[in-house]
């Protein structure tokens, strides 16, 4: 369908809602739009106050991107139901009347960009909107050889977690300035990769790194990584980010995360030969016996704490402590979701 015939399609739909008799606050007047290969129904609507809506449908366990919220656009999550049916939905509306022109602009190219997305509308809106804001990124320096492994150990993680849920990127924490690397507020984990042939030495920053989240649990996943070329088994730094957006539902708002922690897509061509192949990965239950210092213990021990900018070294070389099973981590993946969910 062409732009023009989507135009009119969405036009002569939120028309007809018009006149119908509203419902009263908080109620949408609802007209479903014949577009296809959308997996679920795509619709328009009106609010009480006139205002039009875009809605489109996500699983019932989906969340919106948040931060827009007027004036102009909402983005929210909106059900709705009757007597036989379910249905979430991405709300995007607009209140204010006198740019309802470039709002229905904005619902065309929405419409048009889930022809590529069928399976996944909120995602090609996402899409759509990052387009429309003109975004600015200041040249930084490239990654160093250990920032790239950090990274690259970090975004093992967060695929993972992503296969398990597209909408969790959020709980990625380091590159916002959170003491752990990943963290719903009660499960933590904390990322540590080594490209070092012996022993499994991770460097910890800080006195609060080891500290796990009031009441709840802290892991250390750590990885010896080996840098390889594009002839040997491995993976290409550029393909985990790939495989990372791929995966996720709000591709902007990991863009932004992966720029704080230093990478920037337009900065891909420096990373191309940078591959990684992972040769050993184990992970702990940070608990009483791991070694550490943090606040917490020092100050369980009596201990006046008044250092800071402290950095230190733990090895985990020998056979304590313990890693888990590699069977056992899907659980703390889980755990991560769940709680975030």
């Amino acid at each position: 369908m062409s732009d023009e015939a989507l135009r009119r399609l969405i036009e002569e739909r939120w028309t007809a809602l018009d006149v119908e008799q509203a419902k009263g606050e908080g109620h949408l007047r609802v007209a479903q739009l014949p577009i296809a290969p959308a997996a679920d129904p795509l619709s328009v609507a009106v609010d009480h106050a006139g205002h039009r809506h875009l809605l489109l449908p996500i699983h019932s366990h989906r969340k919106v991107r948040p931060g827009l919220d007027g004036p102009v656009l909402t983005l929210r999550r909106r059900a709705l139901e009757d007597e036989e049916s379910y249905q979430a939905y991405a709300d995007l509306a607009c209140l204010r009347d006198d740019l309802s022109d470039l709002f229905t602009d904005l619902c065309v190219d929405v419409l048009g960009a889930t022809v590529a997305l069928p399976e996944n509308p909120v995602k090609a809106l996402y899409r759509v909107l990052d387009r429309w804001k003109a975004l600015f990124k200041t040249q930084v320096a490239p990654l160093g050889p250990d920032q790239l492994a950090g990274l690259f150990g970090e975004l093992l993680v967060l695929t993972r977690i992503l296969e398990e849920d597209s909408s969790a990127s959020r709980v990625w924490s380091g590159p916002s300035g959170h003491r752990h690397d990943f963290s719903n507020g009660s499960t933590a984990v904390e990322v540590k990769s080594s490209v070092e042939n012996e022993g499994r030495r991770p460097r910890i920053h800080g006195l609060d790194q080891l500290d796990a989240p009031e009441g709840g649990a802290l892991w250390l996943a750590w990885f010896r990584l080996r840098r390889t070329t594009g002839d040997t088994p491995g993976t290409a730094f550029v393909e985990m980010v790939r495989r990372a957006l791929e995966l996720c539902d709000d591709e902007s708002a990991l863009l932004e995360l992966l720029a704080r922690a230093g990478y920037h897509l337009a900065d891909a061509d420096r990373y191309r030969d940078v591959r990684f192949a992972v040769g050993e990965e184990r992970w702990y239950r940070v608990g009483p016996d791991f070694p550490g210092l943090t606040r917490r213990t020092l100050s369980a021990a009596g201990l006046a704490v008044s250092a800071i900018d402290v950095d230190y070294t733990i090895d985990l070389s020998g056979e304590t402590p313990a890693p888990l099973a590699p069977s056992q981590v899907p659980r703390v993946v889980d755990d991560l979701i769940k709680e975030f969910a």
